[in-house]
């Protein structure tokens, strides 16, 4: 099967990753993308990702191991050409690992762990990929509103979220004479399973953010997924280096 676009997305079984494959699919973008552990789940995307008229191909990756990004190369190559392509357009750096730690709690090995994945991943699973990748192609980092706004128990992820906005910046000084460009999307609060699903599940914080929320409500997967998209279309060619902020006007 051939495919004129194919985006590769970190995380996409669950949350924001799942709903960008998701949206992309409607567009007529396949999708290779990974997941940790739950391959229920990612069978799941894929079965909807064909629903919409589209492919999906789903591979395991734990993005916080830069050990395996060699493998992983290897096997995106075997899934493009199972797509009938011979390189992909988009890569989505979405997966990632919450922290509730605070100053007097975080430990190294929780600051390393952060780091790996948040930083350290995709830093060289895009340098891995990028021979894969078209010229003119889209990079979509996945930062945080705590990059911008501080709140307790945060210490370690905000400011690593905040390396990866400037990381992006330097993505797109590197990658111009390719004409491929770098953007970050920085959801708030999402409602998700993200850091043990404390957004979605508990009525205090839930209550907490919406809030502190100038459209009152906390955000749900389907508004970030959209905007993921939008980056990646015709439309948004001339948008580079950017950091879009999907929160609802959360601490404005």
């Amino acid at each position: 099967m051939s495919a004129s676009k194919v985006a590769i997305v970190t995380g996409g079984s669950r949350g924001i990753g799942r709903n960008a494959v998701l949206r992309l699919a409607k567009q007529g973008v396949h999708a290779i993308f990974t997941y940790r552990s739950n391959r229920t789940e990612a069978d799941n995307v894929v079965a909807l990702t064909a629903e919409s008229g589209a492919q999906a191909i789903a591979l395991p990756l734990d993005t916080g191991d830069s050990r395996t990004f060699d493998g992983f190369a290897g096997e995106v190559r075997k899934a493009l050409a199972e797509l009938g392509v011979k390189r992909f357009d988009f890569l989505v750096n979405n997966a990632g690992m919450s922290s509730s730690a605070s100053l007097e709690t975080i430990t190294e090995a929780e600051m390393d762990a952060l780091y790996d994945v948040h930083f350290k991943g995709v830093l060289f699973l895009t340098q891995k990929l990028l021979p894969l990748m078209k010229d003119g192609g889209r990079i979509v980092n996945i930062s945080s509103g705590l990059a911008r706004f501080a709140m307790p128990n945060r210490i370690g992820y905000g400011p690593i979220k905040a390396a990866v906005e400037a990381l992006t910046r330097y993505l797109a000084v590197e990658l111009a004479p390719r004409r491929i460009t770098a953007n970050v999307v920085a959801p708030g609060a999402i409602a998700t399973d993200f850091s043990g699903g404390i957004v979605r599940d508990n009525p205090q914080v839930n209550k907490m953010v919406a809030d502190h929320t100038a459209l009152g409500r906390v955000g749900v997967p389907e508004d970030v997924g959209p905007v993921i998209a939008a980056l990646l279309s015709d439309d948004f060619g001339w948008v580079n280096a950017q950091r879009i902020e999907v929160a609802g006007g959360m601490h404005i």
